[in-house]
């Protein structure tokens, strides 16, 4: 399936500090925009940056959609504030190795290659205890659970796991030559500027950015 579901969905993944107060103010924008917020990442890159990354319910985000929400958030964050310091603003796509933040995700991207990982160990199971798992994503059950199959599991092992989605910390595709293959068929990513036989490589940094701008306080 190549589309998102229409209608809101909630993320299972949820921001804390000044990313969650960031999240907070700019997603109901995004949203009356036609866009869907992926993630907040506050970082101590060129002394701050706010990383607001977005996509349209296609999953397709270009750089003048980036500045489009760039013009639409900037004022909204000028008023509320969140931040009490200088920072960079930076709108983005989520990438071809992007992050899941939404159950839908795991359905969206079934068959691919993604890492995860959890707040607490896994409970029950042949891997009950493990908070990491790689593995193909086999889609979702409802908004509970992310399912994984495992590769070279042993004899008794489950070869798939169900992880609470309440509590992945993280979630991530894995970049491989396959997904950049889907991504660009889906138009979910541009084509590299230059591609080459290097495999996944040659578009491991290929994502939409708009160049970050300087936010000061009042």
């Amino acid at each position: 399936m190549d589309t998102m579901t229409d209608g809101p969905e909630p993320r299972f993944y949820t921001e804390t500090g000044a990313a969650a107060r960031v999240a907070q103010i700019v997603e109901p924008v995004l949203e009356d925009l036609g866009f869907r917020l992926v993630r907040v990442k506050v970082s101590s890159q060129n002394g701050m940056t706010v990383q607001i990354m977005a996509e349209r319910p296609d999953g397709t985000m270009n750089v003048a959609d980036c500045e489009s929400v760039s013009r639409a958030v900037s004022p909204v964050l000028d008023l509320e504030n969140p931040i009490t310091q200088a920072y960079h603003l930076e709108i983005s796509s989520p990438g071809i190795d992007r992050p899941m933040v939404r159950a839908g995700d795991f359905d969206r991207w079934a068959g691919y290659e993604a890492k995860v990982e959890l707040a607490l160990p896994l409970e029950g199971g042949s891997h009950a205890g493990r908070k990491r798992f790689r593995g193909t994503v086999r889609g979702s059950e409802g908004d509970a659970f992310a399912i994984i199959e495992l590769p070279d599991v042993k004899e008794g092992e489950d070869a798939q796991v169900r992880l609470p989605l309440r509590d992945i910390t993280e979630a991530r595709l894995v970049l491989t030559d396959a997904l950049i293959r889907e991504s660009l068929r889906r138009g979910s990513t541009p084509p590299p500027d230059d591609e080459t036989d290097d495999g996944p490589q040659a578009a491991e940094d290929n994502v939409v950015a708009f160049a970050p701008r300087r936010r000061q306080t009042n």
